[in-house]
């Protein structure tokens, strides 16, 4: 992303508000859900707003803009506060790509009014398909059933019996390196694995909100 600071440093500037904006709604909406759920945490820690300065881990950010892909804060609850002990983590999961879906299709909604009207280099169309491409992004790589994705919740709700104890445990604790190793294969192999789902569903949006062909 940092090519664009030389060539074009507003959409570098369009991209990065569209990624801070893509992340704290994610984020907020996690917190918003646990607050709901019964439990405080968050919102005591300054996690209930969609300031990004509460959401933003410089070293996530900075690696976006180094390698494309990054983190921001993880939001912290506490499951024995939750009025649905089981599932409550998995709606709180779930708020984080549901709500991304939500801004992807508001973002590619706004991107066919205004489209026709303004031009493929105004700024504001610039910005909502940046912003439609990245929710859909974040909401489909978070939808990975491995530690630390929101996916990996509901799997770990679906293997709550204690038949499965050494597979929650394999997952919890080794998760993250899978998840990393599955990064670095799918990078340096060019398998396309991370791309493929991405694609997928920015693909199934498309049909449903159709945009003009040169913009996918």
């Amino acid at each position: 992303m940092l090519i664009y600071l030389f060539q074009q440093p507003f959409i570098l500037v369009t991209w990065v508000f569209a990624f801070l904006m893509a992340l704290s709604v994610h984020e907020f909406s996690h917190a918003l859900v646990s607050n709901w759920l019964g439990d405080s945490t968050a919102k005591r820690l300054g996690r209930l707003t969609l300031n990004p300065a509460a959401h933003v881990d410089m070293v996530g950010f900075l690696a976006v803009l180094i390698v494309g892909f990054g983190w921001g804060k993880p939001v912290p609850y506490n499951p024995y506060n939750l009025k649905m002990p089981k599932w409550g983590p998995v709606l709180i999961a779930c708020a984080g790509p549901i709500s991304n879906l939500i801004m992807a299709v508001l973002s590619m909604l706004l991107l066919a009014l205004f489209l026709p009207r303004l031009g493929t280099e105004n700024l504001l169309v610039i910005f909502l398909l940046v912003s439609a491409q990245l929710n859909v992004a974040l909401m489909a790589f978070n939808l990975i059933p491995l530690p630390p994705l929101d996916g990996s919740k509901f799997l770990l709700a679906i293997l709550d019996g204690p038949q499965y104890s050494k597979t929650r445990d394999f997952i919890e604790m080794r998760g993250p390196m899978l998840l990393l190793l599955l990064i670095f294969i799918d990078a340096f192999m060019g398998l396309h694995i991370f791309t493929g789902i991405i694609g997928f569903f920015w693909n199934l949006l498309t049909t449903l909100i159709p945009l003009p062909g040169f913009l996918l």
